[in-house]
This record gives C-alpha cells, sequence and structure tokens, in this order.
C-alpha cells in the first residue's frame, strides 16, 4: 500500500512538469487562401447592355469574394479567442 501511494503520487507529479505547446489551428479548406479576382472593366462606347451585364458580374465577384473573406475573419477571430483562453 505504501509503494502504491508512492507510485501514484510520483505519477501525479510529472504529468504536472511536462510543458504543453498549443499550436494554433490550420485554417479547413472550405475558406480557401486565393486572392480575389479582378474586377471586370469596359471600354468606352459599350451598349448600354454590356455595361449592364459586367456591372452585374462585378457585383456578384465583388460580394461572393466579401462572404469568403467575412467568413474567414470570423473563423480567425474565434478561433484566436480559444487560442488565448487555452493559455491562460
Amino acid at each position: 500500500m505504501k509503494y502504491l501511494l508512492i507510485t501514484l503520487v510520483l505519477l501525479l507529479s510529472a504529468c504536472g512538469s511536462l510543458p504543453v505547446v498549443n499550436k494554433f489551428p490550420d485554417a479547413p479548406t472550405k475558406f480557401s487562401m486565393e486572392k480575389c479576382p479582378q474586377l471586370a472593366t469596359v471600354e468606352n462606347g459599350v451598349k448600354l447592355s454590356e455595361l449592364t451585364k459586367t456591372i452585374t458580374i462585378n457585383y456578384n465577384t465583388y460580394y461572393e469574394c466579401a462572404v469568403k473573406t467575412d467568413a474567414w475573419i470570423e473563423w480567425y477571430q474565434i478561433q484566436k479567442k480559444i487560442h488565448e483562453d487555452i493559455k491562460k
């Protein structure tokens, strides 16, 4: 019984002395790390229908990129807070 208590105390004290290094998690693959594509340009003298089409494409491209960027920022802030709370 005496040896069992000594062994248990040694094992528990050794667990507290091991360094634990927290690694910040990698970004999930659903957040692509690609740059946003360039918006389309129009030349002078283009028809109104072509101008409207280009504006619509640019609008969609911009907001698609904005959604991805917002999702990335939200994920990063949540992970950073979790990581900092673990350190404390």
